[in-house]
């Protein structure tokens, strides 16, 4: 019976990873795989992780099962930083579970919007690509929507249609920052405008925060999905830990669900623990254990933030560069300079893009995305005049 199964495409992105790795020039570039990198090129472990995994070994007395709701000191520690300090748990209405990473958390929130009776998404596009697959695999469908314009600016006015058009048993899915791919952000005053057209239209929001810190700050880039938490009775809360904590290989992440009456916490998190034990069953520790270690701990907390000041002054340093840099050749590189996170598109064709790479030794994905991360100081300019000789 396994000779029925059908063989499947290569993941495009892993694909451009072995290509990389085989090429021979020194001075290659690698664009596509989505880590933080410094200015030197490495992909370094926190500081602030390794003195939580110094404490971790030292203090683990245990390798015993979590439960499926994992590591709740952790699911805890992590509420004042996503929904503020006043009220963590937005009076008794928000309650999280511990994931396998941020996809481990959106694979549980879209499996619970099936189960809660949602037909449809409603998703922005372009987006990032496990979010279309995560919903064809679950049989949910998918109402697109263009999320950016050439300009280098939301479309405000495709969000809005795309909201007021909602039917009954639609959820709609936003980035709560730091968008992944384009990194075009909602502003304040656009969230302000989202938040109410949801509200208005009765439509569950799904929001994937997997980036925070890395945008403008750790306040400023919860502001979006705050301000839709006030505005809606209910909501799914994907979180990420694996790039703000540089945790991708240990995949450390949470889901929240917000109810609109604290009574219904237990049955709704009830379907969390069903959903992940029959996908999952427990999550690991370890990378979690590390995370809550630092939380409980001020002057661990204090430099875990000041790495992430680090890190995202070096990103905008890269952007602000990349904006000076203005035209090369037919490519306007000044809005990249207004976006966050970590990947902006460059808008080359795929032809421009395979050019890239075989002429230049620069590897990107196909629709353009490029990691900011991987440009350092030493090699920013390389790319500008690569992208200047390929769209000449």
């Amino acid at each position: 019976m396994l000779t029925n199964l059908q063989q499947q495409p290569a993941d495009a992105l892993l694909a451009l990873i072995k290509l990389h790795n085989a090429d021979p020039r020194a001075d290659k570039i690698d664009l596509g795989v989505g880590v933080y990198r410094t200015g030197e090129g490495d992909t370094p472990v926190f500081r602030s992780i390794k003195a939580a995994e110094a404490k971790l070994v030292a203090g683990q007395d245990s390798k015993a099962y979590l439960g499926p709701e994992g590591d709740m000191g952790f699911v805890e520690a992590l509420m004042p930083y996503i929904f503020g300090k006043d009220s963590p748990d937005m009076g008794g209405r928000i309650e999280g579970m511990q994931t396998p990473g941020g996809t481990g958390s959106l694979r549980l929130a879209l499996a619970m919007v099936k189960r809660a009776g949602y037909k449809r998404i409603i998703v922005g596009t372009p987006s990032w690509p496990n979010h279309a697959q995560i919903c064809a695999d679950l049989g949910l469908g998918v109402v697109e929507f263009n999320h950016a314009l050439p300009s280098g600016h939301t479309d405000m006015d495709a969000v809005r249609a795309a909201i007021t058009e909602a039917q009954e048993g639609d959820a709609i899915l936003l980035h709560g920052c730091c968008h992944n791919p384009t990194g075009i952000d909602y502003t304040n005053e656009q969230w302000d405008d989202i938040a109410q057209r949801i509200a208005d239209a009765g439509i569950l929001p799904v929001l994937d925060l997997a980036y925070q810190g890395l945008g403008m700050g750790m306040e400023e880039d919860a502001y979006g999905l705050r301000r839709v938490l006030v505005a809606v009775p209910e909501a799914l809360i994907c979180y990420s830990c694996d790039k703000n904590f540089g945790l991708y290989r240990d995949r450390v992440g949470a889901l929240y669900a917000m109810v609109s009456d604290p009574a219904d916490r237990a049955k709704v998190m009830s379907n969390g623990h069903n959903l992940a034990r029959a996908n999952w069953s427990q999550p690991p520790d370890h990378g979690a254990a590390a995370v809550r270690l630092i939380l409980e701990d001020e002057a661990l907390t204090a430099d875990w933030l000041a790495e992430l000041d680090e890190m995202r002054d070096r990103m905008r340093q890269v952007r602000a560069r990349l904006a000076a840099a203005g035209l090369a050749g037919a490519v306007d590189l000044t809005p990249l300079g207004g976006q966050n996170g970590l990947f902006s598109i460059v808008p080359l064709s795929k032809d421009q893009v395979l050019e890239m790479r075989e002429k230049h030794g620069i590897y990107m994905a196909g629709s353009g995305r490029i990691n900011v991360a991987g440009l350092t100081m030493g090699n920013i300019d390389k790319f500008i005049g690569a992208v200047a000789d390929v769209t000449a």
